[in-house]
């Protein structure tokens, strides 16, 4: 593919749009039955990295993609790249969400960058979000979303250490029924977190993968389980693809009030990693 025509995406900077929900108990309950050991126990009533789960867009099947993904030209821009993943985002806490308030989420579309990548051009789409639990303001989230060609996915990264036992916090082992567990809680229908012969024949991964915002609640809870209490700022940014099947190592290496997170596989790869502080 060519160049990027960015003056075709340019009417979408500024576009905003608005979601409501209901924090409810039985979300709660489905979130802690299948992230529950891996969850901040300080947290209160609400865990950590529910916003995700949250004030959701609830596309019909007939406006969905091959891909699972929304068709294009909505909300999102039609970016003209077949394959779409989290890059990173900042999130910042500023007030707990409660259980039983309309939760919503206010979204707009703050920036369209095209770049070249190794494997082809890159388009970076940057979506702030707010989340209001009742009318307080809760949340602030900056989240970079990256289109690019289908080709072979780069590896990783290698950790400095990767058997360093100091960092290492805690570990699992994802299956297929987790990421079908956690594609339903935020109601993604991505293929490539279920659907094996998608994920492999058609978008070039070696198996299925394994969520970024998945990854980014387990760093999160590892995050404020070392401060004991929310990060107010919590920059996490996407490395590599993590598939199946494989060993989830959660590292942290701490300095006071602050620090850095990372999931890696059984091979000291790094997919997924962030910097926290509590102020």
């Amino acid at each position: 593919m060519g160049e990027i025509d960015l003056d075709a995406l340019a009417p979408w900077l500024g576009r905003t749009e608005t979601k409501e929900d209901v924090l409810t108990e039985g979300l709660i309950d489905k979130f802690r039955a299948t992230l529950g050991p891996h969850l901040w126990d300080g947290s209160g009533d609400v865990p950590l990295g529910i916003h995700w789960c949250i004030s959701l867009d609830t596309v019909p099947a007939t406006a969905l993609s091959e891909d699972g993904h929304a068709a294009r030209g909505g909300f999102l821009p039609p970016v003209p790249l077949p394959a779409r993943m989290w890059a990173g985002g900042d999130v910042k806490h500023i007030a707990p969400l409660k259980i039983g308030e309309t939760i919503t989420r206010r979204s707009s579309i703050r920036d369209i960058v095209a770049k070249q990548g190794r494997s082809g051009p890159l388009v970076f789409v940057t979506v702030e979000h707010e989340y209001l639990s009742g009318n307080r303001l809760c949340i602030r989230e900056q989240q970079t979303i990256v289109y690019r060609e289908i080709s072979t996915p780069r590896t990783g990264e290698s950790a400095a250490d990767a058997g360093d036992p100091t960092t290492l916090r805690s570990t699992l082992t994802p299956d297929p029924v987790l990421l079908f567990r956690y594609s339903a809680l935020t109601f993604n229908a991505h293929r490539i977190h279920y659907d094996y012969v998608y994920a492999t024949e058609t978008e070039a991964y070696s198996g299925l993968v394994v969520h970024g915002p998945l990854q980014a609640t387990l760093l999160l809870n590892l995050a404020a389980d070392a401060l004991k209490t929310s990060p107010h700022r919590f920059s996490f940014r996407g490395l590599a693809p993590l598939t199946l099947p494989c060993e989830l190592q959660l590292h942290n290496e701490e300095t006071g009030t602050s620090g850095t997170v990372w999931c890696q596989d059984q091979n000291g790869l790094r997919s997924f990693s962030a910097e926290y502080a509590a102020v």
